[in-house]
């Protein structure tokens, strides 16, 4: 007997990143990897490069019924380049255009874009995070400036997967201070962010809706990188390429309580929605503080702390989390997203440790 196929539920989706540098947040392993998913259940699936409007305008055309989001905005500018302040939000352009997309909204991505701008909203939200400062781009830098208690840890402002980390990135004196800031300037053309360096325990906390459930899984997991030639732990740029930072469970109770209910808090302070990571350290006293976040985190199999953290914690494997993240994007634009009949609605998730 021939075996009868699959069935695909008829909807058009559109895997968009970008091939400009700095801007994409999704790679080309990880759009095939979701490619691969998503053909799987969907009828029509195409991936697409977005590197300028023509292009946006061309998505917008072809009315995807959801675009799986792997870039955050495009330049206006290729002579400005980052310095372009007249960027277009892709989300923002979708919404303007009734076209769902998966993730947050235009104002948590710029949150997440903007080290110090979120670093800020949390603390106005009366979360704990280090005390910062910014220095920007060529400033002439005074020791009066610093108002923070050595060491430092400093990065650039907008640069993500541990970009412009390694192990001269904790600060010792101002002389120190002053020659990492002019490196990354030169390297990343970016302000630099200057915090209170946290030496306890790293965590990444993934969070993800059940759109079945109603409620939000938020997942964490200890991450511990290599000692580095000067005896810290950072996860670097060339830690997390080299997958080599160690993946625990979480199971002391209390520690695991607190740093859920950070996470979460965060999540909603920043205004994110469906999915995405947040990212916690300890000081001396083991005390949480919240360090970044990332809304369009690593989608690798095997790779990056989101999935690691979804398999860890709740046994949710990746093509059941690809699945739930187009899915949540797609009940949006859905009326009948509470009708349990629904071909859509997500099932067999269990919650962990909901807040």
């Amino acid at each position: 007997m021939a075996a009868i196929p699959a069935r695909h539920i008829n909807k058009y989706i559109e895997i968009v990143r970008t091939s400009v540098p700095g801007l994409s947040s999704m790679s080309q392993e990880s759009c095939d990897a979701i490619y691969a998913v998503l053909t799987k259940q969907f009828a029509n699936v195409t991936s697409t490069l977005v590197n300028n409007l023509t292009d946006l305008e061309a998505l917008v055309d072809r009315q995807p019924d959801l675009v799986f989001l792997g870039v955050k905005f495009i330049l206006q500018s290729t002579t400005l380049g980052m310095d372009d302040l007249n960027r277009i939000w892709i989300s923002d352009y979708l919404d303007a255009h009734n076209i769902a997309y998966t993730g947050s909204n235009q104002s948590a991505h710029e949150f997440e874009r903007n080290k110090p701008k979120a670093k800020q909203r949390i603390l106005d939200s009366s979360i704990s995070t280090a005390a910062f400062y910014v220095i920007k781009q060529n400033q002439i830098l005074a020791e009066e400036d610093i108002a923070l208690i050595y060491p430092l840890f400093i990065k650039p402002t907008d640069q993500g997967g541990g970009m412009g980390i390694d192990s001269n990135s904790v600060i010792y004196n101002f002389d120190q201070l002053r020659a990492r800031a002019r490196v990354i300037t030169a390297q990343f053309k970016s302000d630099s962010i200057v915090e209170e360096y946290l030496p306890g325990r790293e965590f990444s906390v993934a969070i993800l809706k059940n759109s079945y459930l109603k409620e939000y899984s938020v997942m964490p997991i200890e991450l511990v990188a290599p000692i580095d030639k000067n005896g810290a732990r950072l996860l670097s740029n060339r830690v997390k390429s080299s997958n080599t930072e160690k993946v625990l469970e979480v199971t002391d109770g209390t520690v695991r309580a607190n740093v859920i209910t950070m996470a979460l808090e965060c999540f909603h302070a920043l205004g994110a929605r469906d999915y995405g990571r947040i990212d916690i350290r300890f000081d001396a006293d083991e005390t949480p503080h919240f360090l970044e976040a990332n809304l369009i985190p690593s989608l690798i199999n095997g790779y990056g702390s989101f999935p690691k953290a979804c398999l860890l914690n709740i046994g949710l494997g990746y093509d059941l989390m690809i699945k739930t993240i187009a899915e949540l994007g797609l009940e949006r634009n859905m009326n009948d997203a509470n009708n349990s009949d629904n071909p859509l609605a997500i099932s067999g998730i269990a919650v962990a440790d909901p807040v």
